[in-house]
């Protein structure tokens, strides 16, 4: 049973890791702020809940810790980012060319 949960938590490991690494590319690669934050967002909070079940399979002395914690980003991580994009949209920022949709101009009677 115990290499069952090393073999486990390693493939965790690694998938949390790829998710991590994509979100990054993501960052890079995207062409708004809002874009950035859907990538970095989604993509971060997967990858780390992934590491963090992954650790707790390699580790089940700190699975409760690490339940907290992941617990805690996925309470923060889509706060953060809606207040980020939020942010974003008042002051203006630059949407690529094919964002053709505004639903918070809209609700808030913004010109778009």
């Amino acid at each position: 049973m115990d290499s069952a949960l090393d073999l486990l938590g390693g493939l965790l490991l690694v998938f949390g890791a790829l998710f991590l690494l994509l979100g990054g590319l993501g960052l890079v690669r995207m062409h708004d702020v809002f874009n950035r934050i859907q990538a970095g967002t989604k993509a971060t909070t997967l990858g780390t809940i992934a590491t963090l079940g992954g650790m707790a399979c390699l580790q089940p002395d700190w699975a409760l810790k690490l339940l907290l914690i992941g617990l805690f980003i996925l309470l923060t991580n889509p706060l953060s980012s809606q207040v980020m994009a939020r942010s974003a949209h008042r002051t203006g920022s630059h949407k690529t060319s094919k964002t053709v949709v505004d639903r918070l101009a809209e609700d808030t009677g913004e010109p778009l």
